[in-house]
C-alpha cells in the first residue's frame, strides 16, 4: 500500500510540473529577424522610410526621445524651429555655427549623432555635468555602430520630419558593396547564435542605457545590482517582459519588449550568465 501511494504521489507530482511548464510562456529559439535593405536602389522616399525604421528600431532613438523627459521628444516638437534655435544658441560652437537652412540642419544632426557632447540641450545633460556631457552614446561607435549610410537615412528622416529639404546623399553601389562585405546582421544570422555576451549586448545596444563595457551610461539601472536582486529567473523575466519588474526610480514602457524575438534562447542564457558574474552580482544562486 505504501509503495502504491509513493507511485501515485510521484505521478501526480510529474503531472503538476508538466502542467505548470506548459502554462509558462515559451521562448522560441528562432533566429532574430533582420531587415534586408538594397541600398543601391533606394530613392529619397525609401531612404526616409528606412531612417524612420532605424529611428524606432536598431537606432534605439525612441528609448530616450519620447515623452518621458529623458531627451527632447523629436516626434512631438517643431523640429525646424528647434534645430534653428539650437544652432543659434550662444553655447553652441559646433560645425553648423553661422550656417542656415537644410544644410546647417544636416551638419547639426550629424554632429549630434557622432559627437553628442559637442552641444547638449539645456536640461538634458548627464547628471552632475552641468549640461556639458550628453548621456547619449555615439551612433557611429559601439554599441550602436551605425554605418554612414544608416546615419544618412536617420538624418533624411529627421530633415523630412522637420519639413526641410533632404540634403544627404543617396547610397551608392559602392556603399551597398561595403555593407555586404562587412560583418552585418545577415552574416550573424547565417552563423547562428553568438556565444559572446559582449557581442550580444552590443547588438541590442544595452550599453546605451546601462553602465556596461565602460559606457558609464546611467539611463537604466545598475545591472550588477539588478542581478544580485533578481537572480537568473528574475533576470530572464526582466529581459523578456521588462514591464513585469520595474526598478525603483525608473519608468515602465522604456525598455524594448521584443527581445524574445531578437534573441536565440542560448543567447539569452549567455546574457544571464554574464550578468550573474558582474562584480557585485555574486550571491547565492
Amino acid at each position: 500500500m505504501t509503495f502504491l501511494r509513493i507511485v501515485l504521489f510521484s505521478l501526480a507530482t510529474m503531472f503538476a510540473f508538466t502542467l505548470f511548464a506548459n502554462i509558462l510562456p515559451q521562448v522560441q529559439s528562432d533566429p532574430p529577424k533582420t531587415e534586408e535593405i538594397n541600398e543601391s536602389t533606394l530613392d529619397v522616399a525609401g531612404q526616409i522610410a528606412w531612417g524612420q525604421r532605424l529611428f524606432s528600431g536598431r537606432g534605439t532613438c525612441t528609448l530616450c526621445h519620447n515623452d518621458l523627459g529623458r531627451a527632447p521628444d523629436l516626434l512631438q516638437m517643431d523640429l525646424a524651429t528647434a534645430f534653428a534655435e539650437r544652432i543659434a544658441d550662444a553655447r553652441y560652437e559646433g560645425e553648423a555655427a553661422g550656417q542656415s537652412g537644410a544644410g546647417a540642419i544636416e551638419t547639426y544632426l550629424r554632429e549630434s549623432m557622432n559627437a553628442p557632447s559637442a552641444f547638449v540641450v539645456a536640461g538634458f545633460g548627464k547628471k552632475g555635468t552641468n549640461d556639458a556631457e550628453s548621456p547619449m552614446p555615439r551612433v557611429d561607435a559601439a554599441p550602436l555602430s551605425l554605418t554612414e549610410t544608416e546615419t544618412n537615412a536617420l538624418i533624411a528622416y529627421l530633415q523630412d520630419l522637420a519639413g526641410e529639404e533632404v540634403t544627404v546623399p543617396l547610397p551608392s553601389a559602392a556603399d551597398a558593396q561595403d555593407g555586404a562585405d562587412g560583418d552585418g546582421d545577415e552574416a550573424a544570422e547565417e552563423e547562428g547564435p553568438s556565444t559572446s555576451a559582449e557581442d550580444i549586448m552590443d547588438r541590442l545596444g544595452c550599453a546605451g542605457c546601462h553602465d556596461l563595457f565602460g559606457s558609464e551610461a546611467d539611463i537604466g539601472p545598475d545591472l550588477a545590482v539588478a542581478a544580485q536582486r533578481l537572480q537568473p529567473e528574475g533576470l530572464r523575466t526582466a529581459i523578456l517582459d521588462p514591464n513585469a519588474i520595474i526598478a525603483e526610480g525608473y519608468e515602465a514602457d522604456f525598455m524594448p519588449d521584443d527581445y524574445a524575438e531578437q534573441l536565440w534562447v542560448s543567447e539569452l542564457n549567455v546574457m544571464i550568465d554574464y550578468l550573474m558574474q558582474l562584480e557585485g552580482a555574486e550571491t547565492e544562486q
